[in-house]
């Protein structure tokens, strides 16, 4: 599969109206009164409720027991774990992509994979080298606007699963870090990933059909970002609301 697939959907009118609402939806978050200058609080909330989401989204636990001096689930302490990360990640995502992916994986999956194998993609499959140093380039160039191009992110690691453990964490973690860089959403402040658990079956069928490469998959994959990215907005209008 070739990432260029991606622009087919492009000429959609249905996919142009959904960037357009993800945006304005993000964009009404940055002007709530608490994220003017609260943002701070509001993006470290927000970070939180995004782990939990990924974490099961993955199958792990999304419960945080404040009296426990540790996360026990291992899926949600490496989803943890990244989104602690992202913001020393952003300068690396934009320059050295692959080397960021690496980071994440050896952040989610420091209690699931061996320890020779975090970092590094996986070597079962002939596609993923290549097709991993397409998604760089994309994230480099960003030649598709921002929503678009979170989805291609997002999407192109769900499917190629480059390294057989917590692909979906580190995919969700690398959405964040292109929601971040390519200025859509600067601070951090939307929660997509509360979005694709509430909608989770339509979230996990529209990955299916990335993965068996069928003609509509990649514009039913970008509304299904989209709307991941308005519903995510409105948690964190939420979380603003409750820090007024």
């Amino acid at each position: 599969m070739d990432i260029l697939r991606w622009s087919s959907a492009l000429i959609s009118r249905e996919v142009e109206t959904a960037v357009s609402a993800a945006r304005t939806a993000i964009e009404q978050v940055h002007r709530h009164p608490a994220n003017r200058r609260g943002w701070p609080r509001t993006a470290a909330a927000a970070s939180v409720r995004a782990a939990r989401a990924s974490a099961v989204l993955d199958g792990g636990s999304g419960r945080l027991d404040p009296r426990a001096q540790a996360v026990t689930d291992p899926v949600l302490a490496g989803a943890l774990r990244v989104a602690a990360e992202i913001g020393a990640l952003v300068k690396v995502w934009e320059r050295a992509p692959l080397q960021a992916l690496a980071r994440l994986h050896t952040l989610a999956a420091a209690d699931i994979a061996a320890p020779e194998a975090l970092g590094r993609p996986r070597l079962d499959r002939a596609e993923v080298s290549g097709r991993l140093g397409q998604l760089g380039a994309v994230v480099v160039s960003a030649k598709w606007p921002a929503p678009v191009t979170v989805a291609v992110v997002h999407g192109e690691l769900l499917a190629l699963a480059p390294f057989g453990s917590c692909d979906g964490v580190i995919a969700r973690g690398a959405a964040r870090l292109t929601m971040i860089t390519t200025g859509l959403d600067p601070h951090g402040l939307s929660v997509p990933e509360v979005g694709h658990l509430r909608a989770a079956v339509a979230y996990r069928r529209a990955v299916v059909d990335l993965v068996s490469d069928r003609p509509t998959a990649p514009e039913q994959w970008i509304l299904n970002v989209c709307a991941g990215l308005v519903a995510g907005a409105r948690e964190a209008s939420s979380i603003a609301d409750a820090a007024s």
